[in-house]
């Protein structure tokens, strides 16, 4: 992998034939596991200023309605998070002259408090390319990683690497973007919202429909940044200085275009009263599932309709195509094609075409539904016609779920063929939660789509469709809890590790489930060191389990005040979730327990409470029951400092290894949504972090 370094820059066509479509990823960890920035990207002009607010991408603005950028979200990798971009540079305009990637922190935070801060370019295909390693980067709430520009035609990677200390709204309004929001405008922007609402489409052609509506989200995301610290007058070399007019004075702030986008289109909470006379009516559906017999049947029919919705759902087939390298353009996809292969033709369950510019995108798909397996023959076929026939992409669907250095087949490449083949896979539960994440809560462009993914969504999870996730935990599950309960499970038993990765795959389906709930990031937490093999790390894990007989998983939930714990412990056959929670910074120890009572207030009377001392083992506990009518019993005796506070809730565990009612599975993922529900959502949310200058000193 080639190497920059901090100024250097690089031709991307000397790495790759493959980088009209490229992947950047931003990587950092932090000590404490809890380290996290928000990343953003800007296209700039020839003068260094975006052309309207719609040309900066961040959380708020994801993608761009050309395809040519799009946020991709975060992954867990070891102690911190990678977050990647998409850039189909083919589709970037031809006014747009540098493309900045940048990333910024929150609540007080700053980059120097990160470890391991990295970027690294990875081609069309999938492999990577460079890598940007960063060392300090100082006390600064905003960090340009780097950015692309033009030379001569072709798209050069800068390695840039040094830090904003004005944060987000400095970041943004510096690069030209208008960050400020007016309340008389927000008001009669409304009220020509519901105005245009028959005229919209028309409207929209003579203006981008984004950028009104860029303007308020970047007003809303930078209000905080503001808030949290003053912002600094000094600007490094590679930031442009603020805007000015001619005379030296700061420009006026134009008027406020009218707005004309139509708002984005999400299921109600509630559903409309049925016209159904009793409950034996059903419903018609577009999808219907009533006459699948056979897993042939269920796999046919799977494929087809998830097909046709990504095809006819833009913001659906590109969300999922994205991260697999597909560019924005015209979707077609296909199902049952066959295709030559010696002297029997294979018939791939689909195929996806994305054409844009000219060029075609082709990927062929292989599903199995309900507990079939991918066959590792079939997958190779597959790659040996896609390289042979110059196709981009394999992917797999299937229930179950892949990990990282854990391939779920193992293929050959052919190391002599010039064209390479990306071999991804997906989950039907990753299905389910991308459609959950923009019917419920992101919206899609009309009721129509919005319909056709209701619609996808129930046929996902409906009983007969087979496509409910993972949910078998392996033949190993049964042999190793007996060899458990009667302690002879030895060390480095390998049906031990089976258990650990098949537990590993059920908790990132409990997070993309309660993400897709939520509508919030929600992802596994890993304590490992940054880098650690992934093999290395369960292997431990399984160790741990022979010695302990439990299962430990931690997850990070958007917003909350502390990781979600999961404790699987097979001896006792009970399942604990947990939290921890941080002590106020200010204020009196029975003014905290008092406060967190009334917190509690809906929470389950069998809760767990424990206060947590520093240099000790654990402080006073009680039930919630019992602290509900004497707070003070959870204060520890003398001058003991407190240092947080654990809440527990216990319930018994499934002992089945499938998804049945009295399955392991379903009791796993019952116990993470009840625990959410009932406690963590009505603890405080984090309290903003202060900076050290922040501080007070004491005086006199």
């Amino acid at each position: 992998m080639y190497e920059l370094t901090k100024g250097a820059n690089v031709r991307l066509a000397s790495l790759s034939e493959n980088v009209g479509s490229v992947i950047v990823s931003l990587d950092w960890a932090s000590s404490t596991g809890e380290g996290d920035a928000d990343v953003s990207v800007l296209l700039l002009d020839l003068n260094g200023k975006v052309r309207s607010d719609g040309d900066f991408y961040f959380y708020n603005n994801p993608v761009a309605a050309d395809g040519s950028v799009q946020l991709l979200g975060k992954a867990p990798s070891g102690n911190g998070n990678r977050d990647r971009i998409s850039f189909d540079l083919t589709a970037i305009p031809g006014d747009v002259d540098r493309i900045v990637v940048a990333a910024s922190r929150y609540d007080g935070g700053h980059f120097g408090e990160l470890d391991d801060l990295q970027l690294t370019l990875s081609d069309g295909s999938g492999d990577d390319l460079l890598r940007f390693v960063i060392g300090d980067a100082g006390a600064v709430s905003a960090f340009i990683f780097g950015e692309f520009y033009r030379r001569g035609g072709e798209w050069k990677l800068r390695a840039v690497g040094q830090g904003y200390d004005a944060g987000l709204a400095g970041l943004a309004t510096d690069f030209g973007v208008d960050i400020e929001d007016d309340a008389a405008a927000e008001e009669e922007a409304a009220a020509e919202d519901a105005a245009a609402e028959d005229t919209a489409a028309e409207d929209t052609a003579a203006e981008d429909p984004r950028d009104s509506a860029v303007s308020d989200a970047v007003a809303d995301a930078v209000a905080a940044a503001t808030a949290v610290g003053s912002v600094s007058q000094t600007v490094l070399a590679a930031v442009p200085p603020p805007r000015q007019s001619a005379d030296g004075t700061e420009p006026k702030k134009p008027a406020p275009r009218p707005r004309t986008a139509k708002k984005k289109v999400t299921l109600p909470k509630t559903a409309k009263k049925t016209l159904a006379e009793n409950e034996s009516w059903k419903g018609a559906r577009l999808f219907p599932v009533t006459a699948l017999k056979s897993d042939r049947d269920r796999e046919t029919r799977a494929t087809s309709v998830l097909l046709s919705v990504m095809a006819q759902v833009p913001e659906f087939g590109r969300r999922l195509t994205a991260p697999f390298g597909a560019p924005a353009g015209r979707m077609e996809t296909f199902a049952e094609v066959s295709l030559p292969h010696g002297d029997t033709p294979r018939r791939p369950d689909g195929v996806i075409r994305v054409e844009r510019a000219g060029k075609l995108w082709t990927a062929l798909l292989e599903t199995k539904t309900n507990g079939n397996a991918l066959k590792a023959d079939q997958v190779q076929a597959y790659m040996d016609i896609a390289a042979r026939r110059g196709y981009e992409a394999v992917i797999t669907l299937s229930n179950d779920v892949a990990l990282e250095g854990s391939p779920l087949v193992d293929v050959k490449t052919d190391g002599r063929r010039k064209h390479k083949v990306a071999l991804r896979h997906l989950s039907w539960a990753e299905v389910a939660h991308q459609a959950q994440m923009l019917i419920r809560h992101e919206g899609v462009s009309n009721v129509a789509h919005a319909w056709l993914l209701q619609e996808l969504l129930h046929y996902l999870q409906h009983e007969s469709s087979g496509c409910h996730g993972f949910q078998n935990m392996g033949a190993a599950w049964v042999p190793v809890r007996n060899g458990i309960d009667d302690e002879t499970l030895c060390h480095g038993d390998p049906r031990a590790l089976e258990v650990v990765e098949s537990w590993e795959r059920l908790i990132r389906q409990v997070c993309l489930r309660l993400g897709g709930e939520l509508g919030q990031k929600v992802l596994p937490a890993q304590r490992s060191k940054r880098g650690t093999d992934p093999g290395a790390r369960r292997a431990n894990l399984a160790d741990q389990l022979c010695r302990e007989g439990r299962l430990h998983a931690e997850v990070r939930i958007e917003g909350t005040p502390g990781l979600l714990a999961v404790v699987a412990d097979l001896r006792t056959g009970r399942l604990r979730t947990c939290t921890e929670i941080p002590a106020p910074a200010q204020g009196y120890p029975l003014t905290w327990a008092k406060r967190l009572v009334r917190r509690l207030a809906e929470a389950p009377a069998d809760l767990h409470v424990e206060t947590l001392v520093e240099g000790a083992e654990g402080g006073p506990r009680g039930t919630l029951e019992r602290l509900r009518r004497e707070p003070g019993d959870m204060l520890p005796k003398g001058d003991a400092r407190i240092t947080g506070f654990r809440l527990s809730l216990f319930k018994g565990m499934g002992s089945g290894r499938g998804n049945a009612e009295s399955g392991f599975i379903r009791s796993v993922d019952d116990a993470v949504h009840r625990f959410y529900a009932t406690v963590v959502a009505h603890l405080d949310h984090p309290a903003p972090r202060r900076s050290p200058s922040e501080e007070r000193v004491p005086t006199g």
